[in-house]
């Protein structure tokens, strides 16, 4: 995470908070919040570095698998075509195999399990919503920062067996922009259902350590979700 990535991250933050103040003298447009549950479907574009340390062979490197886990957001309507949108799912175990030869040693590598890691990852939205409240359909767009966090990360015993022994693993968090494009259908005043597709820039620096063998790789993974969700609006 740069210090560039930071300061637009907090340009943009103060930008949110700005827009959600200025929409607290918004007219009445309807109800100002909403609620969203449904399901992320989570698909890893994963570029990686090859696995850099001692006694790592070429081209030893990382794939990481998709995902699907419930969504949960929460909208502000500040005007007619403005919300301010938090978005996260339920953390999701996330898979890590292997890429490259098909073994390291004697041990099989190339699609195995190697590593499983927990994600928080809340998003910051802007969205701006076209047309206006009184159409059923309407497309929107949105900009903002996704925050990710990884825990609870595990070596499998595959990932132990490459590694050489037992292995610690741990990515680095990861501040980033994030964006998203949609379309809500109003079946009633207070109940929508919701389609859309977001994707994020998240990079981590990946570690693991084996007996004070340590490994390095910097990681792109390109998170791109779709959701599908119902709305309660209040």
């Amino acid at each position: 995470m740069t210090q560039r990535t930071i300061t637009h991250a907090l340009r943009l933050a103060a930008f949110l908070l700005a827009a959600c103040a200025a929409g607290a003298h918004a007219e009445d447009f309807g109800p100002a919040n909403e609620i969203r549950v449904g399901a992320y479907f989570v698909h890893n574009n994963t570029k990686a570095d090859d696995l850099s340390g001692p006694f790592t062979p070429a081209g030893i490197n990382i794939r990481v698998g998709d995902s699907t886990t419930p969504y949960l957001a929460y909208l502000r309507n500040l005007d007619t075509h403005w919300t301010l949108e938090l978005a996260g799912g339920v953390p999701p175990t996330v898979k890590t195999y292997g890429k490259g030869p098909d073994k390291v040693g004697s041990v099989p590598f190339n699609g195995q399990e190697v590593a499983t890691a927990k994600w928080f990852s809340p998003t910051l939205l802007i969205d701006y919503k076209f047309m206006e409240p009184t159409s059923a359909l309407r497309p929107y767009v949105g900009i903002g920062v996704n925050y990710t966090r990884f825990y609870d990360l595990r070596s499998t015993p595959a990932g132990d067996g490459a590694n050489g022994g037992p292995t610690r693993v741990s990515l680095r968090r990861s501040i980033g922009p994030a964006g998203t494009i949609g379309l809500s259908y109003q079946l009633t005043r207070e109940i929508d259902i919701v389609a859309s597709y977001s994707l994020a820039r998240v990079n981590s620096r990946y570690r693991s350590d084996t007996a004070g063998d340590i490994r390095t790789t910097s990681i792109r993974f390109n998170p791109q979700a779709a959701i599908v969700a119902v709305g309660y609006s209040f």
